[in-house]
């Protein structure tokens, strides 16, 4: 018998360490090769653990082990037969025997009800409790108690309602059950992070917002030549993306993080993209999104989304980025304070479109206007910097026409 030892593969670099998130196949089962056994969680993303081999599988971790990189995680037994179609037929004999085991259960069930049924407390209350009781006029033996021989406890008074006209006073009937979950490594690292950047950055947020009617008429006129052409759709995100990479480059200290005593200034710009998935709020990044077009920036971002939505992201693809773009707009909200991506330092929040007056050349109009935020670490960014970035952002979305497309908007968008 020829038996595979399946070890936990190195996700990146500097993770030691990944915790079993959820198995996909049961013990004993058959797996074929490359088949998806198992999601892991590292504290940088989620990963799919594919079947090195086909064969029957033991399984040698459970679900929420911590498990070293390495670590014999499952045995596979490659030599085993594939199960036959009529494999799940020797099966039904169970189905049938379970009924039965169960039915002695059901008949003796009754026998002990006689002495359930029991409405008020048996045990006396405690004396913190008969004090409560007291000033609220409520008798104790309307009062069911939840400590040993059904005593009255604090809490139980507590919560004992006072008796409505003509009524009787009875505790709370409601459901009050509770569910703990152990946090997985991913979300025990954001959190960790997210703390970590409040204590210990200097973090400021400047506030504008800009004008989509541009944007919108654009999208409208060329959304299906646009897709037509380069296979995708023509989004937001795109000019969020040209704006910022633009203001990165005239507010270079922006697109820069700090190490220590040193400021480390980025040529490039690495930019982070906030996408929803199941397991949380990853940021996979665009590489050199600088020198990106439209449909390149828009396909990227698809491709991107789609892997982390499946749970294909790879750590390599989430490493890094000098500035990141987040839109809880997507989501409804208005207005919101974005926490910073470290080790970059600073972060762009998209919020909800809503049709709203404003004062155009005197006259007051009806536009689609977008609150935008960004956070930024003051010990590198000054106001000066922060705000006039924003305006350049703002700047770009106002007139994308002349800032982001060159004059030209058919040629700007490849067209």
């Amino acid at each position: 018998m020829s038996i595979l030892e399946m070890k936990v593969p190195s996700p990146g670099e500097s993770i030691t360490e990944v915790e079993i998130a959820t198995w996909l196949v049961k013990d004993g089962d058959y797996v074929e090769k490359d088949q998806p056994i198992a999601e892991v969680d590292s504290d940088k993303a989620t990963l799919e653990l594919p079947a090195e081999q086909s064969g029957v599988i033991t399984l040698k971790a459970e679900e929420g082990d911590v498990v070293q990189v390495g670590q014999v995680v499952c045995l596979i037994d490659v030599d085993a037969a594939k199960p036959e179609g009529s494999a799940p037929a020797a099966e039904a004999p169970k189905q049938e025997e379970a009924p039965k085991a169960a039915e002695p259960a059901k008949q003796e069930a009754p026998k002990p009800a006689p002495a359930a049924p029991q409405s008020y407390a048996t045990g006396s209350p405690s004396p913190a409790a008969k004090k409560i009781l007291d000033e609220k006029g409520i008798d104790a033996d309307q009062v069911s108690g939840s400590g040993r021989d059904g005593r009255i406890s604090k809490s139980d008074a507590e919560l004992a309602a006072v008796p409505a006209m003509g009524g009787s006073s009875l505790t709370a009937t409601g459901a009050r059950s509770t569910t703990t979950t152990k946090l997985s490594v991913l979300r025990r690292k954001i959190a960790q992070r997210l703390v970590s950047v409040k204590n210990e950055t200097a973090m400021l947020t400047t506030f504008n917002e800009v004008d989509m009617s541009e944007i919108f008429r654009l999208r409208k006129q060329y959304k299906e030549e646009f897709a037509q052409k380069h296979g995708v759709g023509l989004g937001f995100m795109s000019f969020f993306t040209k704006a910022v990479t633009r203001a990165l480059k005239l507010y270079p200290d922006v697109n820069a993080s700090i190490d220590g005593d040193f400021k480390i200034n980025y040529d490039f710009c690495d930019i982070s993209i906030a996408v929803s998935g199941p397991k949380g709020l990853m940021v996979p990044v665009l590489r050199n999104a600088e020198n990106m077009s439209f449909a390149n920036v828009e396909g990227n971002i698809k491709d991107l989304a789609v892997k982390v939505r499946d749970g294909k992201i790879t750590v390599d693809e989430m490493t890094g980025g000098t500035f990141t773009i987040t839109n809880g707009g997507t989501f409804g909200s208005m207005l919101s304070t974005p926490i910073i991506n470290p080790p970059q330092s600073a972060i762009l929040g998209m919020h909800n479109i809503i049709q709203r007056p404003v004062a155009v050349e005197g006259q007051v109009v009806i536009r689609p206007m977008m609150y935008v935020a960004m956070s930024y670490d003051h010990r590198i960014i000054d106001g000066k910097e922060s705000v006039g970035f924003l305006v350049a952002v703002k700047e770009g979305i106002d007139n994308p026409v002349e800032i982001l497309l060159g004059g030209d908007e058919k040629r700007g968008l490849g067209l």
